[in-house]
C-alpha cells in the first residue's frame, strides 16, 4: 500500500496542533511499535498507531484526518500502557478526531458521532449513563427505532438495562465537567 504525505501550508503542519491539543511530545517516539502490537483494532485498520505517529512526524497533512483508526480507536489506552515513552496515543486520536470534525474533513463510517452524542447527552442529563435514553436517542437518530426490540426483554430480565433513570449521581459535578470541557474544547487542558 502506498502512503502519500502532503505537508500543510503552515510550518509544523498537523503535528503542532495535535501535540498542543493532546499535550504530548511525539518527537520522543522511536517507533518500537509496542503500541501497534498491543492495539486490539490495529489489524482491522489501514494504519496502526505507530504509523499514525510516524506520519505526523514526517509532516502529514489533512489526509491523515481521513484515517479509519481515528473512528475505530477504542481509547482502551493499551498503547499508552505499553509505550516506553508514555505517549498518550488515545489523546492523539482525540485531537485528530476533533480537528477532523472542525475541518469537516473526515466522515466516519456508520453512526459513531450520533452514538457518542446520544451517550454523552444521557450522562449530562442524569450524571451517569442511562442506557435506555441513550439507545432511544440513537435509534431515533438513525431511524431504526424498532430494530433490535426483540432483545430488549432479555436484557431487562438479565439486569443489563434499567427502565428507570439512575439516581444518586452528583449532577452538579458532572455539569461542571461538561461546562469546563466545552470551554476548553480542543485545547488539551
Amino acid at each position: 500500500m502506498t502512503i502519500r504525505i502532503t505537508k500543510q501550508g503552515t510550518t509544523g503542519g498537523l503535528i503542532k496542533a495535535v501535540e498542543r491539543r493532546a499535550d504530548v511530545n511525539l518527537s520522543v517516539c522511536y517507533q518500537c511499535r509496542k503500541c501497534s502490537i498491543g492495539c486490539p483494532v490495529a489489524g482491522e485498520t489501514e494504519s496502526p498507531p505507530s504509523e499514525i505517529i510516524r506520519r505526523l512526524q514526517l509532516g502529514a497533512g489533512d489526509e491523515l484526518l481521513q484515517t479509519d483508526l481515528i473512528w475505530t480507536c477504542l481509547a482502551c489506552e493499551t498503547c499508552y500502557a505499553r509505550c516506553p515513552n508514555q505517549i498518550n496515543f488515545a489523546a492523539v486520536i482525540d485531537a485528530l478526531k476533533s480537528i477532523a470534525v472542525e475541518k469537516g474533513v473526515a466522515k466516519p463510517k456508520g453512526d459513531a458521532p450520533l452514538f457518542n452524542r446520544s451517550f454523552l447527552n444521557s450522562v449530562k442529563s442524569y450524571g451517569r449513563a442511562y442506557d435506555l435514553k441513550a439507545i432511544a436517542a440513537y435509534k431515533l437518530g438513525t431511524g431504526s427505532l424498532g430494530q433490535d426490540m426483540d432483545k430488549f426483554p432479555a436484557m431487562l430480565k438479565k439486569g443489563k438495562m434499567a427502565i428507570l433513570p439512575p439516581s444518586g449521581a452528583d449532577k452538579g459535578t458532572v455539569s461542571r465537567i461538561f461546562d469546563k470541557a466545552s470551554k476548553n474544547r480542543g485545547t488539551g487542558r
